[in-house]
């Protein structure tokens, strides 16, 4: 190219020369200057490009270069987090138990379904780590204990028993019902067991060479509440169904080992049209 401007330097001198004699015209005279100059700035932008790549980026050029990495990386950031907020994760391994939304619905806190306001996805249960919670009279805490041994049996399947440990107590007592809360969970459950069954919690009593003892086996109530096994108790205004298991009777009434805790205000000769849930009143109560 340093050659292409020399011949074009010397070509563009001996036209300068000719065009002053009057031999050549002005035409031709401007076509050779501007071949001259439109190559000598073509030979200096080269030279100057040659030159920035001799010396390397300024510091201005690379400054603005790592901004723009940076930019790219929080665009990168960011669209990371927005397609993580399509995904669903649950905090437990468990099964879906029920779906409160459908295919295709737009989902955001506290969204409102075809069911209403909702505030969950889905309901799901660990059903490896299932639990019995039951009320423990106050007059029979003191025969209970963290780590108590105990067996668990349900409503759906009576005559299978699974192992049980008390794992929790609650911190305080139900002033109303005398009673306090426990947790009792059970160590080896099947594929029967559900979430929300009704089950009977007998606890084994060390003291009796590891034989299995109700909760409450003193509990006596008149014959005259129980109906094929079951009872009405009173509890918060409404009529509710018991079904129970007894063991002796005495003149002072039923004996009941399971279904009872103690305390419960029992329904006596309850009307054969009594529902369990009705409403009911206490006599003498106010109204």
């Amino acid at each position: 190219m340093q050659a292409d401007l020399t011949n074009s330097s010397l070509s563009f001198e001996r036209a300068n020369a000719l065009y002053r004699d009057g031999i050549i015209s002005r035409q031709d005279f401007d076509t050779a200057q501007y071949n001259y100059k439109n190559l000598q700035a073509k030979v200096n932008s080269l030279k100057e490009a040659y030159d920035l790549v001799e010396k390397g980026p300024r510091q201005e050029e690379i400054d603005a270069m790592k901004g723009q990495v940076e930019q790219a990386r929080g665009l990168l950031a960011y669209d990371d987090d927005e397609e993580s907020n399509t995904v669903i994760r649950s905090p437990i391994d468990g099964r879906v138990l029920e779906r409160a939304v459908e295919q295709g619905e737009f989902v955001t806190n506290g969204f409102v379904g075809d069911k209403g306001a909702k505030g969950y996805v889905v309901t799901l249960a660990d059903l490896d780590d299932l639990q019995v919670e039951l009320d423990i009279s106050q007059n029979d805490f003191s025969k209970i204990h963290m780590g108590s041994k105990a067996f668990i049996t349900t409503d759906a399947y009576p005559d299978r028993k699974y192992d049980g440990e008390l794992v929790e107590i609650s911190p305080i007592a139900n002033r109303q019902k005398a009673t306090v809360q426990v947790k009792v969970q059970i160590l080896h459950p099947d594929n029967r067991l559900r979430p929300d069954m009704n089950a009977t919690v007998a606890f084994v009593d060390a003291t009796h060479s590891g034989q299995e003892q109700p909760v409450n086996p003193e509990i006596t109530i008149p014959a005259a509440a129980v109906k094929d096994g079951t009872v009405f108790v009173v509890a918060d205004g409404k009529a509710l169904r018991r079904p129970i298991q007894t063991f002796a009777t005495t003149p002072r009434g039923v004996q009941v080992s399971h279904g009872l805790l103690g305390g419960e205000d029992v329904i006596l000769n309850p009307p054969a049209n009594l529902r369990d849930g009705e409403k009911v009143r206490v006599e003498g109560a106010q109204p």
